[in-house]
């Protein structure tokens, strides 16, 4: 989880292949409503993000139910998203990949395959309300590779 520019799909990807579990781009559950919106540099708001959040939590709990791993990206950036998204279940595990605004922000001006304009950024910072401890949420700084951020993640959840 984390805001645009973070590096949730480049981490899911390769933490997904390294462990041969299924990985789904949480962008790819948007509406084409939600995608034209934000392509236009307008903001999502809670009512738009509703059934996208409904979408992932459906994807999260068909693996939960076949117990099958998985590993999604997601912005998630406020609690009641999360909870939404967890169910508070013990066995799904959120990582938070943390950068500064202007890291952020380079790396966004550096992509061209997405239709997240780095303009809302702001917006999105805005609107993030950082995982508490009560959340039981690993906290990675993007400031390393992604290869050392899935290395860590490995380390940290124990997943060999």
């Amino acid at each position: 989880m984390g805001v645009s520019g973070c590096g949730k799909t480049t981490v899911g990807e390769k933490l997904a292949g390294q462990l041969g579990w299924t990985f789904q781009e949480g962008d790819a559950l948007h509406s084409q409503k939600n995608i034209e919106k934000m392509s236009c540099g307008m903001p999502l708001s809670d009512i738009d993000r509703k059934p996208w959040l409904n979408s992932i939590s459906q994807w999260i709990d068909s693996r939960c139910q076949s117990g099958t791993n998985g590993v999604i990206s997601c912005s998630a950036l406020k609690k009641s998203y999360r909870r939404l998204l967890t169910k508070n279940q013990n066995n799904i595990h959120l990582v938070y990949l943390q950068g500064t605004k202007e890291l952020l922000l380079k790396r966004l001006a550096e992509r061209t395959d997405h239709f997240m304009p780095p303009a809302l950024l702001t917006s999105q910072l805005l609107t993030l309300e950082e995982p508490g401890a009560d959340e039981n949420t690993l906290v990675l700084t993007i400031n390393q590779s992604p290869a050392d951020i899935v290395s860590s993640i490995r380390a940290s959840l124990d997943l060999h």
